[in-house]
């Protein structure tokens, strides 16, 4: 019987080596992240293009502008997640352009000295502890204090409170100002049809400062859009009340209710400084107290170097006071 021999298995021949760069999956998955992260690019770059025609769409996105970097971290992790070379480089051009924006706000730019202390503070109509409130700010050791939304009976609280500690002051309808330093010239500025801004004469020892208090009115998210209207014509008014005033040292303080990034509040804004943006730590947000979101509390000067700016505790409002330590 004759004898057979085994045939071994057949085996697959071996695949040539792959060439470097011939797996180019990383590179073509992710193009929909990459094609996000370009467009938050374009929006953080190209805000003050987009219009206010529609629903104030421009102011909108410019009041939240700090919180568009949240779309670099999120967008990473997709990218992350799409194990995408693609996605990941492009994630890289939102990061620059925010860090370019708002890198400098985080760094603490606060110094020592300074010969005036300003606090600002919305009060609240509604606030249950007035009293209790304006012995915080007294507290705070400022040597200018500001109120905007007074009213009714706690109006009285305020004055009899703070009366301990500031001699004298000036309620100008809905605000008000004290000052351990004399004050002069004060008159309520027409911004509205019901008195919603001062501006005074503060006699400092370093000479006079011309102190304007302002609460712009309020906005609204109505089914068409960011309702801007009343608040953008109370700021021409005041940029235009800015603009005439003679003293080379101003302090303008209050609710603007928007940020300093959103264009329509320009008129009152562009020639001042932000004293948080200019000697402050971090963005310095101040409403809702609860959880800020956005700084809409402000002190801005001109012919006055601001040394330092922070934020004060929360007390009976929906805002946090803010002050600021300037140099005259």
């Amino acid at each position: 019987m004759a004898s057979t021999l085994d045939t071994p298995p057949l085996r697959p021949a071996p695949s040539p080596p792959s060439e470097p760069g011939a797996d180019t999956g990383v590179w073509r998955r992710g193009r929909i992240v990459a094609a996000v992260a370009l467009l938050a690019a374009l929006l953080m770059l190209g805000h003050a293009h987009l219009p206010n025609r529609v629903g104030n769409l421009g102011s909108l996105i410019e009041t939240f502008l700090p919180w568009t970097g949240l779309a670099v971290p999120l967008l990473l992790l997709c990218a992350l997640v799409r194990r995408s070379a693609t996605a990941a480089v492009a994630v890289l051009l939102p990061a620059v352009i925010w860090c370019s924006l708002f890198g400098g706000t985080l760094v603490d730019k606060q110094a020592r000295g300074g010969d005036l202390t300003v606090v600002t503070h919305n009060v609240n109509e509604h606030n249950p502890h007035p009293a209790r409130t304006a012995r915080a700010l007294a507290a705070s050791g400022a040597d200018v204090v500001a109120l905007e939304e007074l009213g009714g009976a706690a109006t009285a609280e305020y004055v009899s409170t703070l009366a301990r500690t500031y001699p004298y002051y000036s309620v100008q309808g809905t605000v008000g100002l004290w000052s351990r330093y004399p004050i002069a010239d004060t008159r309520p500025v027409d911004i509205s049809p019901w008195t919603r801004a001062l501006r005074t004469t503060v006699h400092t020892r370093k000479g006079p400062v011309a102190v304007f208090v302002a609460h712009l009115m309020s906005v609204r998210f109505t089914s068409s859009g960011f309702t801007t209207d009343d608040r953008n014509a109370a700021a021409r008014r005041l940029g235009a009340a800015l603009r005439a005033e003679t003293l080379p040292r101003i302090v303008l303080v209050g609710d603007f209710n928007g940020s300093l990034d959103d264009r329509a509040l320009s008129a009152a804004t562009s020639r001042l400084r932000s004293a948080q943006s200019a000697a402050g730590a971090g963005f310095g947000l101040t409403w809702p107290a609860s959880f800020p979101v956005v700084r809409i509390d402000q002190i801005l000067v001109r012919g006055i170097n601001p040394r330092a700016s922070w934020t004060l505790p929360a007390t009976g409002s929906d805002h946090l006071p803010v002050a600021a330590r300037l140099r005259l």
